[in-house]
């Protein structure tokens, strides 16, 4: 008998894991509402490299989440990453000359949007690209480049141009 109400307790402690584990799961994937207006408008933009940019990635503005990545695609013409944006439909007065980035949060961080306003007076509107864009930075293409800058040899021209050794002095 105190086996069985033992199991039944640890099968209680189980179900209450799992349970706070999906509860964790959907608070820290915000799957929440893109904004407080109920309304939102998609804007695009295209860039050469997106990093570990993904749907679901927040679209910050001045350090403030506006909008999140809805997609990631390939556009088959230039083959450049076009992301798709969904910006709360309240910040309907953002520029259509803003510049948007491809930041990342901290060191390692997970990567999102940063838009930078222009001064257009025209809005961006449901359907807008955004022109002028930055692509990520991409940790392991700086160490590459970092290394392959100490790897390489020194060129004969500057060998060339290095003043002749003086001779050394005889020793009697």
């Amino acid at each position: 008998m105190q086996t069985r109400s033992l199991e039944l307790l640890v099968g209680l402690f189980v179900s209450l894991g799992i349970a706070a584990v999906f509860i964790l799961t959907f608070r820290v994937a915000s799957l929440d509402k893109v904004g407080d207006s109920g309304t939102s408008y998609r804007v695009t933009a295209k860039f050469e490299n997106t990093g570990s940019l993904g749907t679901g990635s927040s679209v910050k503005l001045s350090g403030v989440r506006i909008g999140r990545v809805r997609s990631v695609t390939i556009d088959p013409q230039t083959f450049q990453a076009v992301v798709t944006m969904e910006i709360d439909g309240a910040r309907n007065n953002i520029p259509a000359d803003s510049n948007v980035k491809i930041l990342t949060a901290g060191l390692l961080g997970e990567q999102y949007l940063g838009i930078e306003p222009g001064g257009d007076p025209e809005p961006l509107k449901d359907g807008s690209e955004i022109q002028f864009t930055q692509s990520a930075l991409v940790l392991e293409n700086l160490i590459g480049q970092f290394l392959t800058s100490f790897t390489q040899k020194e060129p004969a021209a500057a060998k060339a141009a290095e003043p002749a050794a003086a001779p050394a002095a005889a020793t009697p």
